[in-house]
């Protein structure tokens, strides 16, 4: 009989965080699960590779899930390190798909570039492997409150699809965000990411010594007069369904533009 399909179970908010876990749970069924995470929360850190003095340092640890023990990997190092050390020195043998969340905050909008769960799908990406980006609507200070029922549903749905039917043609990753408000029953919705901001940085109330420490203070803001209808933004936050949205690791713009020419002579 094949063996079944191994699957990749990462984020960014560390190896222990209860949406790692509900992942898991999603997916327990469809195969044989790897988790491999940063140890530490490293959210907003995109595709970086940290140079730490212990990066790349990996702790094993035992884990349960659905009543039965899964190996867990918290690696020293990014969400892009946890994928790379999985694919190149943790698996047993190829992974068929990478799942990455279950995120605490949407990933969402203009900005999503910056997010470590997306960041981590892509890096799968990039060996091959399917991505699955999963986040949900809640605040990591609010994980006692969490029903991770809903977002477990539609990651499994996803899930099934992706390993029976592979990923659609030209697409990376599939950005699922889930309303902390869904149920099993809420709409799933194809949409595209819009092109407004979504998480916008705050400039400092007053000028500030430049010598001291300093983290931006972050605002969620939606221009609901100018949001694009389809997006994702406008599923999740207007209209309180999940939102998917096919992305590409592709930057290359469309366009018909071309250089100035070398002056001649």
């Amino acid at each position: 009989m094949p063996e079944p399909p191994l699957i990749l179970i990462t984020n960014d908010d560390g190896l222990l965080s209860p949406g790692l876990h509900a992942a898991a749970e999603a997916v327990a069924d469809l195969g044989d699960l790897l988790l491999a995470a940063p140890v530490t929360q490293q959210t907003a850190m995109s595709r970086a590779f940290v140079r730490d003095a212990d990066a790349g340092v990996i702790e094993r640890v035992e884990m349960d899930v659905a009543g039965r023990p899964v190996p867990g990997y918290a690696v020293s190092g990014s969400p892009v390190m946890a994928v790379t050390h999985a694919v190149l020195e943790l698996a047993s043998r190829p992974i068929s798909l990478c799942i990455s969340g279950i995120n605490y905050g949407e990933n969402i909008g203009g900005t999503i570039g910056v997010s470590g769960t997306i960041g981590a799908a892509l890096e799968a990406d990039a060996y091959g492997i399917p991505g699955i980006a999963v986040a949900i609507t809640a605040q990591v200070s609010e994980w006692r409150a969490v029903d991770w029922t809903a977002a477990r549903h539609f990651t499994r749905l996803l899930a099934r699809q992706v390993l029976g039917e592979g990923m659609p043609d030209g697409v990376s990753v599939l950005n699922l965000n889930v309303p902390r408000s869904a149920t099993t029953q809420t709409e799933l919705r194809k949409t595209t990411q819009s092109r407004q901001p979504y998480y916008v940085r705050r400039r400092p109330a007053r000028a500030r010594p430049l010598d001291e420490p300093y983290q931006f203070a972050v605002d969620v803001v939606v221009d609901t007069e100018r949001l694009e209808r389809g997006t994702d933004i406008h599923a999740v936050v207007c209209d309180q369904v999940a939102s998917v949205t096919p992305l590409t690791w592709r930057m290359t713009a469309d366009t018909d533009w071309e250089p100035p020419k070398a002056p001649r002579g």
